[in-house]
């Protein structure tokens, strides 16, 4: 069974009432408004200020009805049904207050293309209400100084769907109502223009605007589209559900749609981040190196001049020569002579055949993704411990925690609408503990931050274990029943006590203590994690920790309750599932086994003893493997090694040293740079496939518009690439493709393809059709041969760099709000890279005025392995000491300077955390753009 909310239990509780609405008997439960009927009993009453999922403000008047008995009319968004109440929506005393209402409101609309829908006039025209007959108060000027919503306050009615958007749903508070009388108006922050207010973007406020007062800048959602395109978001793990609104094969807007993980929800990048798509630097058609042209591992990127270093090419000799350069290396240097690196951010069915052609075309299991890069740690802790690598409770489940534990994660900025749940439940009294080095969002509404000294998370979380050990507080019906390895466990602790542990990680020993105690006490406690716990040598020993604290508690298996790695890529979680890692098949079946082996020759067609039994090279093993001279060709597709590896100037070096590289993207990246062939691919938008987010909620993508000139779609490209290295491959859709997945893989068995068109999404595992699939899993049993979860004890093991003289401070990386990854889609996104355009450094303001760098001026940052110049902003995010720099911008490309030392169980590398110096000054960063930003500057500098 799916959990439910409190919201929705007291819904369950709440007891029936009949009424009459209109003079026909009715149905409602007693907390149901009367508005809420109506709609659902197909009865239309005009409303402005009411709209589903925010809460009632009864401001507009507009929704009156007539209650018998009653003197006065009432507002029937706020009223709620009693036993025998007569209810008049069409009365003509209420239809001429309803009336009223709107012709006062519409006195004040101006006749401007920004109010063209809005839905004063729909309703108006609705009841017939002609031209209104009141002066109007005067146009305001509009505030255009945002670069993604244009505010035009002339339009506003004050109905506060905008603030309640803003305060009660994204939690974001910039949206007030200020002043009295007929000087109240909408403002943001302290009366700023909006574009110098703390606004994060997330169009909230634009989707709840009846008026247009608020909407998408520069007129992008006035147009009326062809289409509308129901599919998710190609961001974040969140999954979010939209819309795309398209017009002559173009994307003009996106809104949000009511999808299990968002609910209508979306964020700055999933809202504005869609015009990459139609971005002048598209590849369009198939580019082949000239011979004469080496390759730079350093080279500037400059697709202006691409065709300096490539010629264009038909799609058949560049197909003939991409498989068949990898078909000779394999055929004279052997299988594990040739790599595969897949994309976490295309489609399931793109990721299981990608994966298919190395086992089965390459011959080995050299196969990888970004997993290995964020995750990988989580993933093998996981399944060590719980025997599934998955989440065991969605995001939405902390709606139901009464404890909210988030650790190394900055979810306002990496998944911010998981976030607003987060946030949402705080407000609702839910306690959040918010565990990082570094200052979140989040912590101005956390019940306790344990800001730990970076690298001490094993001494902290071993702390609080040693408090609920030896207090008491442990589940010990739990443990015995349903776990494994707890002595163990309890002696290795025996050295941990939060007074010892206290100068370590820098939290008092107090502190740990309380904290531990509520979380071992409260009725459900939930952890969600992210990379700041993954991306470490230590990486495994974390996430150890974070398991064994649930375990030891009995907080898993419940709603409200579990662990929760947060997925940073729009489907890392599906293409882990569907076997593009080097040590698992699909469903994570072990490679090494000879019955999973055989299984899948099986399914595959293959002869007995065809697929590789060892496991294969990870991402970074690769790169050395290059160096030795044992890698000499790849295929990569949709990643950007150059960018995302860490020490890029080693991945660079060894890229270019490849025979044979070809690249399979969209543009031309920095990896795509140093490619033999590149083949134009298909962007999210352009193609339909399902994806898995976070929730292990498969959900339907569908194409909403067609690739640029030449480009193809993925699956088509690894098809062909598959027929020239010898395999008999001939799926005519990807519906084919995704039903075999099912056959192969147990926990997707009961999904079918009609059912994801139908239903949109399904949580696994689904093991049979039909079958409503499980949001909570652990509930009985784990997935282990034992049916026990296992306790794995963890000591400090500290960083592989630690500061000295020479590099005294910490770097810390990670993602940026508006930029994802390294940056290739929302640079080019207009919007985006109007607001974040340039490179920058978040330095505390005492490190920075330590330096004598004022904000906004450069700084170099520098490591044992290079360095980057760029902007230094202050931020008291980051502690003293500590540098936090995002690792999306080509230009100051900061893995050139972190560390590939590797978690020796999950081969993750440690990129939040090397040793750096930083100094004043150093070179400019290229000033090369990509378009977006120059264009929308150039607008508003036209507007005002």
């Amino acid at each position: 069974m799916n959990a439910v909310t409190r919201a929705e239990l007291a819904q369950l509780d709440a007891p029936t009432v009949r009424f009459k609405l209109n003079g026909r008997e009715v149905e409602a439960r007693a907390d149901e408004t009367l508005i809420q009927v109506a709609d659902r009993e197909g009865v239309e009453i005009p409303r402005l200020c009411y709209k589903p999922g925010l809460d009632t403000a009864g401001n507009c008047r507009a929704c009156m009805v007539e209650i018998k008995g009653e003197r006065v009319l009432a507002p029937s968004c706020c009223r709620t049904a009693t036993p025998g109440m007569e209810v008049t929506s069409d009365s003509a005393r209420a239809v001429a207050s309803q009336k009223m209402v709107l012709e006062l409101l519409q006195s004040d609309m101006p006749e401007a293309d920004y109010t063209r829908h809005n839905e004063v006039d729909q309703w108006s025209a609705k009841l017939n209400v002609g031209k209104p007959r009141f002066p109007s108060r005067g146009n305001m000027g509009p505030d255009l100084s945002h670069p993604a919503i244009a505010v035009n306050l002339d339009a506003c009615i004050q109905c506060t769907r905008c603030l309640r958007a803003c305060r009660d749903e994204q939690v974001n508070d910039v949206i007030g109502l200020a002043f009295r009388g007929e000087h109240a108006k909408i403002v943001f922050d302290m009366d700023d223009p909006m574009g110098v207010s703390t606004c994060v973007a997330c169009g909230e406020c634009v989707q709840a605007c009846p008026t247009g007062a608020l909407m998408p800048a520069r007129g992008a959602a006035l147009p009326v589209p062809d289409k509308q395109v129901a599919s998710v978001c190609p961001y974040c793990g969140v999954g979010c559900q939209l819309t795309y609104n398209v017009k002559d094969d173009k994307i003009l807007f996106v809104e949000g749609r009511d999808g299990p993980a968002n609910h209508g929800r979306l964020c700055v990048k999933g809202r504005y981040g869609f015009d990459y798509a139609h971005h002048p630097q598209r590849l369009t058609k198939p580019l082949i190196r000239r011979a004469d042209a080496p390759k730079v591992p350093h080279a500037t990127l400059d697709p202006d001049r691409m065709m300096e270093v490539f010629r264009e090419a038909t799609w058949e000799e560049a197909l003939a020569l991409a498989a068949g350069k990898l078909k000779d290396i394999r055929d004279t240097s052997g299988p594990k002579s040739l790599v595969g690196f897949g994309s976490a951010k295309g489609s399931n069915e793109e990721a299981y055949l990608f994966q298919k052609l190395v086992r089965t075309g390459f011959g080995s299991n050299n196969v990888d993704h970004c997993t290995r890069l964020c995750h990988a740690s989580s993933v093998a802790a996981l399944l060590e411990g719980i025997g599934s690598g998955a989440v065991s409770n969605p995001v939405m489940d902390v709606t139901k925690a009464e404890v909210i534990v988030i650790i190394g994660a900055n979810p306002t900025v990496n998944h911010p609408v998981a976030a607003t749940w987060m946030k949402n439940a705080a407000k609702n009294g839910a306690k959040l503990i918010v565990m990082d080095p570094r200052q979140s969002d989040l912590t101005r509404l956390a019940h306790r931050h344990l800001q730990f000294k970076p690298d001490t998370d094993v001494a902290m979380l071993n702390a609080m274990m040693h408090v609920i050990v030896h207090e008491g507080l442990a589940d010990r019906a739990f443990i015995e029943s349903r776990t494994m390895g707890f002595e163990e466990l309890k002696k290795n602790l025996v050295g941990y006590s939060p007074d010892e542990m206290a100068p370590v990680c820098g939290i008092a020993a107090e502190t740990l203590r309380e904290v531990a105690r509520l979380y071992a006490t409260s009725k459900g406690s939930m952890i969600l994690w992210g990379m700041g716990v993954s991306q470490h040598v230590h990486g495994t020993d974390n996430a150890r920790c974070l398991i064994a604290l649930s375990l030891l508690t009995g907080q898993i298996g419940r709603p409200g309750t579990g662990l929760h790695p947060l997925r940073g890529q729009n489907n890392v979680q599906g293409a882990s599932d569907a076997g593009l890692i080097p040590m698992m098949l699909p469903d994570y079946q072990k490679v090494v086994e000879p019955a999973v082996r055989a299984r899948f020759e099986k399914a595959w067609k293959l002869q007995p003893g065809t697929l590789d039994a060892q496991p294969g090279l990870t991402v970074v093993e690769v790169m050395h493997a290059i160096g030795d001279g044992k890698v000499k060709g790849m295929y990569i597709m949709g990643e950007n090694p150059a960018m995302s590896d860490p020490d890029a100037n080693h991945a660079r070096e060894m890229l270019a040293q490849l025979d044979h590289l070809v690249v399979q993207d969209i543009f031309l990246t920095e990896t795509a740079c140093l490619a033999d062939v590149v083949l134009p691919a298909s962007a999210f938008p352009e193609k339909t496939g399902t994806f898995t987010n976070t929730d292990r909620l498969v959900q339907m993508g569908r194409q909403a518009v067609n690739p640029p000139g030449d480009a193809k779609q993925d699956l088509w490209i690894i098809q062909e690439i598959a027929r020239r290295m010898g395999l008999d491959w001939n799926y005519k859709h990807v519906s084919e493709a995704f039903d075999e997945m099912r056959k192969t893989m147990p926990s997707i068995a009961g999904i079918t393809w009609d059912r994801l068109e139908r239903e949109h999404a399904v949580t696994y595992p689904c093991t049979e059709e039909g079958d409503p699939g499980q949001s909570v899993v652990f509930v009985e049993d784990f997935p282990r041969d034992s049916g026990r979860a296992r306790f794995v004890p963890a000591d400090i093991i500290p960083a592989a760099e630690r500061p000295d003289a020479e590099f005294p401070m910490v770097l810390i990386t990670g993602r940026q709000l508006e930029h994802w990854h390294t940056g290739s889609m929302t640079r080019r996104a207009t919007v985006l890279d109007a607001i974040e355009p340039d490179p920058v450094a978040l330095v505390h303001p005492l490190d920075l005025a330590e330096l004598g760098v004022k904000p906004g001026e450069l700084l170099t940052i520098e490591s044992r392995r290079g360095k980057v110049s760029l902007y230094g902003r202050a931020d008291e995010s980051s502690p003293r000491g500590a540098v936090f720099v995002p690792f999306c911008y080509y230009e100051a490309a900061i893995n050139r300077v972190t560390n590939d030392s590797l978690d020796p169980v999950a081969k993750i590398p440690e990129l939040k955390y090397c040793a750096i110096r930083i100094t004043a000054g150093g070179t400019p960063p290229e000033q090369i753009s990509f378009g977006g930003g120059q264009i929308l500057r150039k607008f508003q500098d036209a507007v005002t």
